[in-house]
């Protein structure tokens, strides 16, 4: 099964995050299929970049996001609607 996760980059106590779509049973930080975009938790405000149609592509072929990715997707989403 294949999983939207995160994968940590970046030195100790400094943080970076990789999403990637990955195997279910790979290590965290192994072997993923595809970079899909960054996290980066110690910029204020946190910086985060996704290629949603990638994302969507993923989704739709069956993979699940883990909780973390599932909210990171939902605000960017809510970044990208038109207010008004």
């Amino acid at each position: 099964m294949v999983r939207l996760r995160l994968t940590r980059m970046g030195r100790k106590k400094r943080p970076f995050y990789r999403v990637v779509a990955a195997d279910s049973r790979a290590p965290r930080d192994g072997r993923h299929i595809e970079v899909l975009g960054y996290y980066d938790p110690m910029k204020d405000p946190a910086d985060i970049k996704l290629d949603l149609e990638r994302v969507d592509y993923w989704l739709g072929v069956g993979a699940s996001p883990s909780d973390t990715v599932a909210s990171l997707i939902e605000r960017v989403r809510a970044e990208e609607q038109p207010v008004g």
